[in-house]
């Protein structure tokens, strides 16, 4: 597969993610994503494949319900795409065990996604959960 296509279903699941709406991103994952879509990143659960990228989101919309992710650097390399991004949201819902604080929150995140027939096959994510957790008052 291209790199342009490649780019084109990354922006599709980006798209998903910006309605703030558990059924498109749940959706749309379906869609782009390989059932068994191996996963390396934090998240919630011992979750695999696809359904474990939709409960991250789930987790995420219900302790952060006014999240956004600006992607602030997107590089295509074969049946590779990079992106850099920063997430900010407001802390009002249960997460990692700890309840709503109300505090806002912004970290930075690395994913490194690979591409298989056109559907995203697998997913490498750095994220600053230390800061995430600093500015929730979990660790000083």
């Amino acid at each position: 597969m291209s790199k342009a296509i490649n780019e084109t279903t990354f922006s599709r699941l980006h798209d998903a993610i910006g309605t703030r709406d558990p059924e498109v991103i749940s959706k749309v994952i379906d869609e782009v994503a390989d059932p068994g879509l191996v996963f390396h990143a934090p998240k919630p659960g011992d979750m695999s494949g696809a359904e474990a990228l939709k409960q991250v989101w789930v987790t995420l919309l219900r302790a952060f319900p006014d999240i956004e992710v600006t992607i602030e650097d997107v590089v295509a390399e074969g049946d590779k795409v990079v992106y850099r991004n920063k997430v900010t949201g407001t802390h009002r819902g249960e997460y990692r065990g700890l309840p709503p604080t109300g505090r806002p929150v912004a970290y930075a995140e690395i994913f490194i996604v690979r591409f298989a027939a056109g559907r995203i096959a697998e997913i490498w994510g750095v994220v600053d959960v230390f800061t995430q957790l600093k500015q929730l008052g979990v660790i000083d």
